[in-house]
């Protein structure tokens, strides 16, 4: 099987061009098969404010009503993927901007209502992914074609509508279908260096962890709990056939590709 990079990054790059510019600097110089993931940033949130839409959070997980899925819709989609297309083609990597909606490729369901603190919510126009439902022949199609996907977080409920999607959920979501096809490497970038046994000091990176250092790592309490719902992310992935997770800081990117990584990588135990 020939390798798949599949890397998510956040809307905190996608929001600082200088860090943006390093990013897709070292994302265009990987070789072989890539796809990438990207978050929306704030510019969907300063685009609403200019247009009298307010964006509404619950738990930190944004209310995506017939307003806002219109402006996330041309933000996401429109704007920053092919920004950040274009940012690729100046590079030299053939890119092609995706949303889940296009080639059928991400099918998804409009999250049902939320019991929260007692309280109904309902997310709108947000949608859930089952794994065994996404199209991914259709982007091994592009991969082998030499193009490069780059999916803002947007699918489609099969019915018309476009749903905002969590980028991480894509990009895990992608990695675990194409596993099939390819040694996935899922890479999360974000701003600390990996995982680290101290949050406030990124030379505390752990450098492996597999299920069995995990428990231990837990047991011991030596995690912050930020950090976990990624790690239990990560091995929900490999569970699922992905080969290898890797989290660490976007500036390590192309390090972070290969075996001599900067960040933290999360592997099944061997057997």
């Amino acid at each position: 099987m020939d390798d798949l990079f599949v890397i998510k990054i956040g809307g905190n790059v996608i929001d600082n061009p200088e860090s943006l510019q390093l990013f897709l600097a070292q994302f265009a110089a990987i070789r072989g098969h890539k796809i990438l993931v990207h978050g929306g940033g704030k510019i969907a949130t300063q685009v609403g404010e200019k247009l009298g839409v307010a964006s509404q959070y619950i738990n930190g997980r944004r209310i995506t009503d017939s307003e806002t899925i219109d402006i996330v819709t041309m933000v996401y989609g429109g704007l920053v993927n092919k920004k950040v297309v274009a940012g690729l083609q100046a590079l030299g990597c053939n890119a092609i901007g995706l949303t889940g909606a296009d080639a059928n490729i991400i099918p998804a369901t409009k999250r049902p209502l939320k019991t929260i603190n007692g309280e109904t919510v309902d997310f709108g126009w947000v949608g859930d992914i089952d794994t065994t439902k996404l199209n991914a022949d259709n982007v091994q199609l592009l991969l082998e074609a030499g193009l490069t996907p780059v999916f803002a977080p947007l699918t489609h409920d099969s019915a018309g509508h476009i749903l905002n999607t969590n980028a991480d959920t894509i990009a895990s979501t992608l990695a675990v279908s194409l596993s099939s096809f390819y040694k996935v490497r899922l890479i999360y970038c974000f701003e600390k260096k990996g995982v680290l046994e101290d949050v406030n000091d990124d030379g505390s990176v752990i450098r492996n962890i597999n299920k069995t250092r995990y428990q231990q790592l837990l047991d011991e309490k030596r995690l912050f709990e930020g950090i976990l719902p990624k790690i239990d992310n990560a091995f929900a992935a490999i569970d699922a056939g992905v080969k290898e997770v890797l989290i660490g800081h976007a500036d390590d990117l192309l390090k972070n590709t290969t075996e001599a990584t900067e960040g933290t990588l999360i592997t099944a135990d061997e057997k």
